[in-house]
């Protein structure tokens, strides 16, 4: 799995850092930072669900 995020589409609600903490945090202006881009299989449940309510859709999962 690769996460990846759109700065642009970001509108900094920050549900994916109470989601998956681990793998997103947010910068001083509220928009997301990707912590692990290839996180463990572990965290891949977080991160689907993360992307899924991402209200500007800006996270992108492959793999």
């Amino acid at each position: 799995m690769h996460v990846s995020v759109d700065p642009i589409r970001c509108c900094a609600a920050g549900q994916c850092v109470l989601i998956a903490p681990d793998v997103f945090d947010q910068a001083d202006d509220g928009s997301v930072v990707v912590l692990l881009s290839s996180p463990g299989s572990d965290r891949h449940g977080a991160v689907q669900e993360a992307a899924s309510v991402c209200p500007g859709m800006a996270i992108q999962v492959e793999g």
